[in-house]
């Protein structure tokens, strides 16, 4: 009897997708080093997303080239993208489409007219400044990857993907994301300020002219087979526990003692179904055919910082989520 992976196919098969998938990260990263410099980690978070099958939120100071990294990440997979630009007076209708009168040969007739939302990669940029309102027509879309108008609903996808930009929130004209807004995104990925040397590096890129130079190098039928491969990665009971043992140790009756003032609310079950997918993808990329449990631990800081509620007691004091997370990770 043929050995069979964890999708039930051939083991060469298997072996094969992992190579191809740990070529393809390889080709993309290079693809990306030709427009932005460094930020190595916000690169592979954006791969561990896509590969993931989920959304990604970025969120750093204006000027970090994050928008710009995110349209390099669409012209090397070749993704119908489009970029919305979030600002206090967008509403929901611009970004899912609204009704559209036409005149037919039978007569007056309402049509759909499709927003921006209906596209392989949306761009939300500076999400953050709409108001709730706005932000809320995402919530279907990035949930159930369809569109309901009028009783009527649009599939989405496959593949489907909002990669979204935010300030930090204690920038002008900028509202709180809200929670359960927040929860639809796999992950959260903090942008740092370049270092000395990478700045130096940036100084010598024209964005203009080097974005056009990036290239496709993964097709989308492929990149549908590399998420097929990432959702079959197997996870072993012991992944499976520290997943759970950590999310469970985020809720505000469990937490630390030290950090109980602090925590309101903790990890939802759909932030540690987006932990094991976060920490499959993190093993695919890596060329492996099982989750570890190091790929849980170095996924949990952008898979969890979004979902944890910190009270007003921690803003005072410069408590932040990536605390609590460090502190559960070491054991505290």
């Amino acid at each position: 009897m043929r050995a069979t992976g964890p999708a039930g196919d051939p083991v060469d098969n298997v072996e094969r997708t992992a190579e191809r998938l740990r070529d393809a990260v390889l080709r993309v990263r290079s693809e990306l080093g030709r427009v932005i410099v460094g930020q190595r980690a916000a690169v592979d978070g954006l791969l561990v997303g896509l590969f993931a099958g989920g959304h990604v939120l970025l969120e750093g100071a204006p000027g970090l080239g994050k928008t710009l990294l995110i349209k390099a990440l669409g012209r090397a997979l070749d993704l119908r993208v489009s970029r919305v630009q979030f600002t206090p007076d967008l509403m929901p209708a611009d970004i899912l489409g609204t009704q559209t009168l036409l005149e037919t040969r039978e007569g007056p007739s309402l049509v759909f007219k499709r927003g921006p939302i209906f596209a392989e990669l949306v761009l939300a940029d500076e999400i953050n400044r709409a108001n709730p309102r706005t932000q809320a027509a995402l919530l279907e879309a990035m949930a159930e990857g369809q569109v309901t108008y009028d009783a009527e609903t649009h599939r989405l996808g496959p593949p489907f993907f909002v990669m979204a930009t935010e300030n930090p929130i204690d920038m002008e004209g900028t509202y709180p994301l809200p929670e359960a807004q927040a929860d639809r995104f796999l992950m959260r990925l903090d942008v740092p300020p370049p270092a000395r040397a990478d700045l130096l590096g940036i100084l010598d890129v024209d964005p203009s002219a080097a974005l056009p130079s990036v290239v496709q190098v993964v097709e989308r039928t492929a990149l549908l087979e590399f998420q097929a491969h990432v959702r079959a990665l197997p996870a072993a009971d012991a992944v499976k526990d520290q997943i759970v043992d950590l999310v469970c140790r985020t809720r505000p009756e469990a937490i630390p003692a030290q950090y109980k003032p602090y925590v309101r609310l903790g990890v939802s079950p759909r932030g540690a179904q987006a932990l094991l997918s976060a920490a499959r993808a993190r093993a695919a990329m890596a060329g492996r055919l099982h989750v570890t449990v190091d790929d849980v631990r170095a996924s949990a800081p952008a898979c969890l910082r979004h979902r944890i509620l910190l009270s007003f007691a921690a803003r005072a004091e410069r408590v932040t989520a990536d605390d609590v997370v460090a502190a559960l990770l070491a054991g505290g």
